[in-house]
C-alpha cells in the first residue's frame, strides 16, 4: 500500500507541473482501448492526430507512457501508474459534476432557524412557491454558525450584526436586539432596578463566542462581568421558552411580539442593539445559480 501511495503521489506531483489536460484525457482513452485506431474512432480524430498528441504528452512528461512494438502498444510501468491515477481523477470529476447537476435539478436549500421560518417566512412563502413552481425549494433547519458546504446549504438566513467573514452577507431587514425576561424576573427588575439586578441574573447566549451581551452592556453603560452560570442555547425557540420559564435574560428580537402581547415575555429595558437584524449569507459567486438569485430577489422584495 505504501508503494502504491508513493507512486500515485509522484504522478500527481508530475500532473501539477504540466497543463495538457486535454491530452491526458486522450491518453486515458488510448490506454482504455489499447489501440490508437479505436481511440481515434471514439474521439472522432485521425489516428495520426492521436499519435501526435501522445508523443507531445510523453515529451512534456519526460517519460514514455506506451511501448510500441510491431503495430501494437502496451503501457510502460510509469504509463500504467499514470493511467490508474488519471482514471481515478476523471472518475471523481465526473461524479462531482453529476452531483452538482443533481443538486441543481433538486433546486435550492435555504438554511434558517425554525423560529424565523415559522414567525416570519411561513406566512409569505406561498407567494414564492405559487409564482415560481419551477424552483424546487428546501428549507433546512439550522441554528448557530454553520458551514454551508458541509450542510449542503445554498443560502442561510441569520440574525445578528452581519459581521460574518468568508461569505457574502446582505441585509434583509432590521430587527434590533432587546433584553427580555419572564414574569418573575421582570418583577424582580421592576422592584430592584435593572442596574442592581442584572449582575445576579443568568444571561442566555446563542453561541459560546457571542459578544451580544457585551455589546448590549456597553450601549446600556453597564459593566459586563462574565459568570459561570451563563447558558448557551443556540435554538431561538428553546431560548424564548427558557426565558418564559424564568431561566434568565435573553436578547430577542421583535418576532417575539406575540409573547410580549400575551404577557409571557417582558422587555426590561429600552436599550437595544439597533445594528442587529436578519441577513442573507451565502458563498461568493452563489448567485450564478438562477434559482438562488430568484429566491434572493424575492425575499428582499418581501421586506419593502
Amino acid at each position: 500500500m505504501q508503494l502504491c501511495y508513493t507512486n500515485c503521489s509522484n504522478i500527481l506531483n508530475i500532473m501539477k507541473r504540466f497543463k495538457s489536460y486535454d491530452t491526458l484525457r486522450i491518453f486515458d482513452i488510448v490506454a482504455a482501448e489499447m489501440s490508437f485506431t479505436r481511440a481515434a474512432e471514439a474521439l472522432h480524430l485521425t489516428k495520426g492526430a492521436v499519435s501526435y498528441q501522445i508523443k507531445r504528452l510523453e515529451q512534456e512528461l519526460g517519460f514514455a507512457v506506451f511501448n510500441r512494438q510491431r503495430g501494437r502498444i502496451s503501457l510502460t510501468r510509469k504509463g500504467r501508474s499514470l493511467w490508474h491515477t488519471s482514471q481515478a481523477s476523471f472518475q471523481y470529476l465526473e461524479q462531482e459534476i453529476s452531483r452538482l447537476k443533481e443538486r441543481d435539478e433538486r433546486g435550492i436549500t435555504i438554511g434558517m432557524s425554525t423560529y424565523f421560518a415559522s414567525r416570519w417566512l411561513s406566512p409569505r412563502l406561498m407567494r414564492f412557491t405559487s409564482s415560481r413552481p419551477h424552483v424546487g425549494l428546501k428549507l433546512q433547519p439550522v441554528s448557530g454558525i454553520i458551514d454551508s458546504n458541509k450542510a449542503h446549504i445554498d443560502m442561510a438566513i441569520r440574525w445578528g450584526d452581519g459581521s460574518w467573514r468568508d461569505m457574502k452577507v446582505e441585509p434583509l431587514f432590521e430587527c434590533p436586539a432587546i433584553a427580555t425576561a419572564g414574569a418573575s424576573i421582570a418583577d424582580k427588575i421592576e422592584t430592584d432596578g435593572l442596574k442592581e439586578s442584572i449582575s445576579g441574573l443568568t444571561l442566555l447566549h446563542d453561541t459560546e463566542d457571542s459578544t451580544a451581551w457585551i455589546d448590549w452592556h456597553r450601549v446600556a453603560d453597564l459593566p459586563y462581568r462574565a459568570k459561570h452560570d451563563e447558558l448557551v442555547i443556540p435554538d431561538p425557540n428553546v431560548r424564548v421558552q427558557a426565558v418564559i420559564d424564568g431561566q434568565g435574560l435573553a436578547l430577542n428580537d421583535s418576532l417575539v411580539q406575540n409573547e410580549i402581547s400575551e404577557g409571557l415575555l417582558f422587555q426590561v429595558s429600552d436599550v437595544e442593539l439597533s445594528n442587529y437584524g436578519y441577513f442573507l449569507a451565502y458563498d461568493h459567486g452563489a448567485l450564478t445559480n438562477p434559482a438562488l438569485k430568484d429566491f434572493r430577489d424575492w425575499i428582499i422584495s418581501e421586506t419593502v
